[in-house]
């Protein structure tokens, strides 16, 4: 096997996790996210020549990766969720701070989230897994929870408050230890 194909595979298992995060956060078609994330595969392997070492290569991905997602929403208009090149932008800026973030790789990343998860009350836990871990709409959470529409946006704002205090104790703690 060659150094680059070494190279690249390294690579690709230090980010294919976060890559596919990030299409799963922009995507919700789960075949259009494995599409999505094989050709990212296929132009990254072709492009890897011009990637510069000195720069993230989970950026580099992600840029690939948005270029595709854009052109999957231009196809076809009818996706689920509408996404533009700031949103996108915004989102990926969010990932290179997730990625910069203590904790080596992203399963130790959310490893700490479950445990986070874990600590808020069975109402926000509840309400959070529904529309985060089964993907359901504020008005299926509605439904499912018999509880009014005001009262989920509020627990969600709680528990989403709740995970990012969590969240942030634990990196602290982790840079401490470093």
């Amino acid at each position: 096997m060659n150094q680059g194909k070494q190279i690249f595979e390294v690579l690709i298992q230090e980010n294919a996790d976060m890559l596919l995060a990030y299409l799963r956060a922009s995507v919700r078609d789960k075949h259009a996210v494995d599409d999505i994330f094989q050709e990212t595969m296929v132009v990254a392997w072709r492009r890897m020549p011009e990637f510069d070492r000195t720069r993230s290569f989970g950026k580099w991905l992600r840029g690939i990766a948005r270029n595709l997602i854009l052109a999957h929403f231009r196809k076809s208009s009818s996706g689920p969720l509408s996404m533009d090149e700031n949103t996108l932008d915004w989102m990926d800026q969010k990932f290179a701070k997730i990625q910069s973030r203590s904790g080596d790789t992203l399963s130790e990343k959310l490893s700490m989230l479950r445990e986070c998860v874990d600590a808020l009350s069975e109402e926000n836990k509840k309400t959070i897994e529904a529309r985060y871990l089964e993907q359901y709409s504020l008005e299926e959470i509605v439904k499912r929870l018999g509880l009014a529409l005001q009262t989920v946006k509020k627990r969600l704002y709680r528990a989403k408050s709740k995970l990012a205090e969590c969240l942030e104790a634990k990196l602290l703690d982790l840079e401490e230890i470093s």
